[in-house]
């Protein structure tokens, strides 16, 4: 079982092996999501075994300084016979600025059986940094330009216009005080059915670094909806002993307003 951040709802890119120092996250225009829209997944075993329940939601937002947001946040929590073994209760929140589509603060608050942890970042985009504060302690570090969270990269991805069959893009990512440049490589098209519908898709896949129950670090792939709106409705994590699996069952678009 694992946090559906973990599996890319919330964590997707973190954790990539750093690369150079260059700006990869070029600007782009929302065509993609917005406040109103909310994603219901099912997070699965192999498709077996039944581990919870993740929630990603759009609302509208302010940055620090009263320029226009979006507020990005996924809950998860376990189900079943996980939730008696290894109870999980996340919480992941991201706000972006809504012309530039870059990280303004994140926040994460983790609950895994005994486990507890806090992450904060804020970053300071004039000032080239952002300050980052996991469990009270503080501490801050140079970010590149329109760099992303572990959340908002999801997002960001979503809204690129140059996902092309057999190529690749870099994303920048920060996370707990490393920033990576992750490769995300588009594969192909195919139809995928879920309990929320029957969609054209579009597969990417990424090879973050990926920690969760199971400490896997291995590819993780995702199908898009095949539209502007690039939907996640299906991603899958291999692990030792199978895969974690995240599949759409509720499906509320938002209003988009680039």
């Amino acid at each position: 079982m694992t946090a559906a951040g973990a599996l890319a709802l919330c964590a997707l890119f973190a954790g990539a092996d750093p690369g150079p120092k260059v700006h990869n996250n070029i600007k782009t225009a929302n065509h993609a999501f917005g406040p109103g829209e909310k994603l219901t997944y099912s997070i699965s075993w192999s498709k077996v075994l039944e581990a919870g329940i993740a929630e990603m939601e759009v609302r509208e937002g302010r940055t620090p300084d009263g320029k226009r947001a979006y507020d990005l946040l996924s809950r998860t929590h376990s189900v079943g016979m996980v939730n008696m073994v290894y109870p999980v209760r996340d919480t992941v929140e991201s706000v972006i600025d809504a012309a530039e589509l870059c990280s303004v603060a994140f926040k994460l608050r983790v609950s895994r059986g005994s486990r507890k942890r806090e992450n904060d970042m804020l970053f300071d985009r004039a000032g080239g940094s952002v300050k980052v504060t996991i469990n009270g302690a503080g501490q801050s570090y140079p970010v590149p330009e329109r760099v992303q969270d572990a959340l908002s990269s999801l997002y960001y991805v979503r809204t690129r216009q140059d996902l092309i069959i057999g190529k690749s893009i870099i994303v920048d990512v920060h996370d707990s005080g490393k920033t990576w440049a992750v490769e995300v490589k588009t594969l192909g098209r195919e139809r995928i059915k879920t309990p929320a519908g029957e969609y054209d898709t579009l597969m990417v896949k990424t090879f973050p670094k990926y920690e969760g129950v199971f400490m896997n670090r291995g590819e993780i792939a995702i199908w898009f909806t095949d539209d502007a709106r690039r939907v996640p409705v299906l991603m899958k994590s291999k692990i030792s002993i199978g895969s974690i699996v995240a599949t759409l069952i509720e499906r509320q678009d938002g209003i988009v307003t680039p």
